[in-house]
């Protein structure tokens, strides 16, 4: 009886919170429309949206709640553009897909979807798991367990034998003919099927592995693994159900398919070329560079013992290398998003890729803009994400420093509201 009236109570908060008018007096306003920070500024919130933003502390009723932001730095919420929700990194990992249930899976990543809001990344778009990450999109949206608004690809696309293959690394009676319905094609007929597999699942988007990877077991981690014309039947089949496409990408080749079928973002982007910079240039794919994961399995592949041999090799080689690329397709005028890889580095220190990025030449406002305004864009939810303008979603962040001027001072977030409830 105790325990269901503390549900009641907390469901009639929400709804209280959701319903009620909000002013945020903010000190400091950076809503990314420029690199301007507005002083002494009022966001008005109903119902979970940006009903205006007005200048000067807007003087509120008795019933209107205020939340008193006059010494911090307020800007959007951060979206992440690459991270794997349902797990994390750690060195029996590739021992957990024996052992662990889909609902063991779904449990143990209630932690990883509240540390990534209360490090305030209040959107993320998740590429690729089990189908748990469809769950918790809707156990998130529901107000079961707290979290980012999720964009998620449910299973990543592969070929046979490719990163992403369920069946890579097991036994043979294990491995049986992944297809499809699995995420494994090897034509353009079966990129139709895989793309709407994905759809029924319930998936927001999809993301294909056109070149091999670090963390899969197999030998290769940077070969082309899908031809131009099976990229090219991805990203026609997921036009028709208004899905954007990612592409987890080491090698230049790989990279160079992915662009030439359409693909609208590349992944890591480890060894492209000047050729594929000015390809991306033209036509307009972003670069999620995710720094953090490149960093976090260099230093993990010298642990003996963390991964498993077949992968050491490939971590040493490729991993250093991302933070480079980034800055020189930086430099050439490639789109960056932003992006980390979380569950590969760690849920919850999400904005140590802003220093990283910083670290090599990207300003801090650019690197802001990466997590805010292009990573809307991506999205293609600029309408309602990214800023803080009327119509937008109440998603914002608060420090106690600019960080246009200490951009580590992201790693410190100390006020946290999404969809016009505040969770710190």
């Amino acid at each position: 009886m105790k325990n269901l009236c503390a549900l009641v109570i907390a469901l009639l908060t929400s709804i209280s919170s959701y319903t009620q008018t909000t002013y945020l007096h903010c000190g400091h306003l950076l809503d990314m429309t420029s690199d301007n920070v507005k002083e002494e500024m009022t966001v008005v919130v109903e119902k979970g949206m940006i009903a205006d933003v007005l200048r000067g502390y807007k003087e509120a009723a008795d019933t209107v709640q205020v939340i008193d932001l006059r010494d911090k730095y307020v800007c959007p919420g951060f979206m992440d553009m690459h991270v794997h929700i349902e797990h994390e990194s750690n060195k029996n990992r590739y021992m957990e897909k024996f052992s662990m249930n889909k609902s063991d899976v779904a449990l143990g990543a209630v932690k990883y979807c509240q540390r990534t809001l209360m490090a305030g990344f209040t959107t993320v778009r998740d590429l690729g798991g089990t189908g748990v990450n469809v769950s918790l999109r809707k156990a998130i949206a529901r107000g079961d367990i707290d979290g980012p608004r999720i964009y998620t690809a449910e299973k990543s696309l592969a070929t046979t034998g490719g990163h992403a293959d369920p069946s890579n690394g097991v036994r043979d009676d294990l491995k049986g003919n992944p297809g499809p319905k699995d995420g494994v094609i090897n034509s353009v007929e079966d990129a139709y099927k895989a793309v709407r597999q994905r759809y029924k699942n319930g998936a927001d988007c999809i993301k294909i592995t056109a070149t091999g990877g670090v963390l899969s077991v197999a030998k290769d981690g940077q070969g082309p693994q899908f031809t131009v014309e099976e990229v090219e039947a991805v990203v026609a089949a997921a036009k028709d159900y208004g899905y954007v496409t990612a592409a987890h990408a080491h090698g230049a080749e790989g990279i160079k398919r992915a662009v030439l079928g359409g693909i609208h973002s590349i992944e890591h982007g480890t060894k492209m070329t000047q050729e594929v910079m000015d390809l991306m240039v033209e036509r307009g794919t972003y670069l999620v560079p995710t720094i953090s994961a490149g960093l976090f399995v260099a230093e993990k592949a010298k642990i003996p013992g963390y991964y498993p041999s077949i992968i050491v090799p490939k971590a040493l080689e490729i991993g250093p290398q991302i933070q480079n690329t980034f800055a020189k397709a930086y430099k050439h005028g490639v789109k960056i998003a932003f992006g980390t890889d979380a569950g590969v580095s760690p849920h919850g220190e999400n904005a140590k890729e802003f220093t990283y990025m910083t670290e090599v030449g990207m300003s801090n406002y650019e690197a802001l803009k990466c997590a805010t305004v292009n990573a809307a864009d991506l999205l293609n939810v600029s309408d309602v994400l990214g800023t803080i303008q009327k119509g937008r979603y109440a998603d914002m962040v608060g420090f106690d420093e600019n960080p246009l001027e200490n951009i580590a001072i992201t790693e410190k977030v100390s006020f946290v509201m999404k969809n016009g409830t505040q969770y710190k």
